[in-house]
């Protein structure tokens, strides 16, 4: 069934909102220490091996094994290597005592591990068979002189970091951090810490889209609270413009009388995409005002946050440069049923368990509200349901790692 009238298609959405994202180009160089999370401007092209030279897998002996289907019976230790150390060549039948890590001796032709043999006055008998070549470790078998080590549109994370460390490369092209001003929209927002008014509530929003920014990497502007005034509203978002290179809201974009977020940037600048088929968060919003780009997100909690994962986040990752953006899609059985499917794509809130049988299963958080944070507190994933599906139990579910999403 069709998305209902006037809702943009969630994947054309997405489709779409990454369009509009251009790419950056402004890039400095740092130091390994200072480039985590940042991403990559430029390729990263090993200058060397890695190894640098043949080594040992295992603490144990390097053996000089003359003829591996006619074994010696026992070799003698004629010398120690420890890591950092080098040997001399083993003769035929002879052994060296070696450490993970250290350089094989000329003429070695096997390691065995030491849980593998008996040592008796200085010479070792094996205990276990073994195989030409066995428990060495190559030189360049992991990184080879020349090759692409990390792509320009790698986001940067420790894994990144020690593999760059490993070539010794010491500073890295990455591009310059996108700048992010942000606001929250509501005569109903009051801060954590002040007391409520009646009908007020306390601005959970700022503190969920702070974090996730964060989180990205973004230098954070936040303009706080705007109260409910169109005057107020555009001259919050033409100063937030002026200053940043993206603006993010949170609410105003719906279509009450007191959403002035949506006309505001209508007035200073244009909008081109607005309501999308997804439950929760559809008054999504993207424009410009003047050179920044504008997202508007839903005001209700959970809208917010989901549309900010799903929208906002790779739309601001290929702003920084990241090469992929796409969402990486896991499968798990359901282990609960959902019987009253909507018009529009849903994303609801569940994790992993365990069953009685000690399987991994799908449960739900059983009040799926859009203003519900508890079940994202709670969650550790996002199903992805197509439009007029409902779910047994035992079906086979797509679901978004909250983890994955959240990095």
């Amino acid at each position: 069934m069709k998305p209902r009238a006037n809702l943009l298609d969630f994947d054309e959405a997405r489709r779409r909102l990454l369009d509009f994202a251009k790419l950056p180009v402004a890039h400095k160089q740092v130091d390994l220490l200072q480039a985590q999370g940042r991403v990559l401007a430029s390729a990263v092209i090993s200058p060397l091996n890695v190894p640098g030279f043949d080594n040992s897998a295992m603490d144990g002996y390097a053996l000089n094994v003359g003829n591996i289907d006619d074994l010696a019976p026992s070799f003698p230790v004629v010398q120690r290597i420890a890591a950092g150390q080098t040997g001399v060549a083993l003769a035929i039948n002879t052994a060296a005592r070696i450490f993970t890590g250290a350089p094989i001796p000329d003429g070695c032709n096997v390691i065995v591990p030491q849980e593998h043999t008996v040592t008796e006055e200085g010479v070792i008998k094996l205990t276990h068979a073994i195989n030409l070549h066995q428990h060495i470790r190559r030189k360049g078998e992991d990184i080879a002189t020349g090759s692409e080590v990390l792509a320009a549109g790698q986001r940067l994370g420790p894994q990144h970091l020690a593999m760059v460390a490993s070539i010794g490369v010491a500073n890295l092209q990455v591009f310059n951090p996108i700048k992010v001003g942000i606001f929250f929209t509501g005569d109903e927002l009051t801060e954590p810490g002040q007391p409520l008014a009646p009908g007020a509530i306390y601005n959970s929003n700022r503190y969920a889209i702070n974090g996730l920014l964060n989180q990205l990497g973004c230098q954070i502007t936040d303009y706080g609270i705007v109260r409910d005034s169109a005057e107020a509203t555009r001259d919050a978002l033409q100063r937030a413009a002026t200053e940043n290179d993206i603006v993010m809201t949170c609410g105003g974009v719906s279509v009450g009388e007191e959403d002035h977020v949506k006309a505001a940037v209508q007035s200073l600048g244009q909008l081109d995409l607005w309501q999308i088929s997804m439950k929760p968060g559809k008054p999504l919003a993207y424009g410009k005002v003047g050179d920044a780009d504008f997202i508007g997100l839903p005001g209700n909690p959970v809208s917010a946050f989901v549309t900010f994962l799903l929208m906002a986040r790779p739309f601001l990752l290929k702003r920084m440069g990241v090469a992929d953006t796409s969402l990486r899609y896991l499968t798990a059985t359901a282990g609960f049923e959902w019987a009253r499917p909507d018009k529009r794509r849903e994303f609801l809130r569940v994790r992993l368990e365990r069953d009685a049988a000690d399987q991994d299963i799908l449960q739900l958080w059983p009040n799926q509200g859009s203003g519900v944070m508890s079940s994202l507190a709670w969650a550790g994933g996002l199903v992805d349901l197509p439009p007029d599906t409902k779910i047994q139990k035992g079906d086979q579910l797509r679901y978004l790692s909250l983890s994955d999403l959240l990095y």
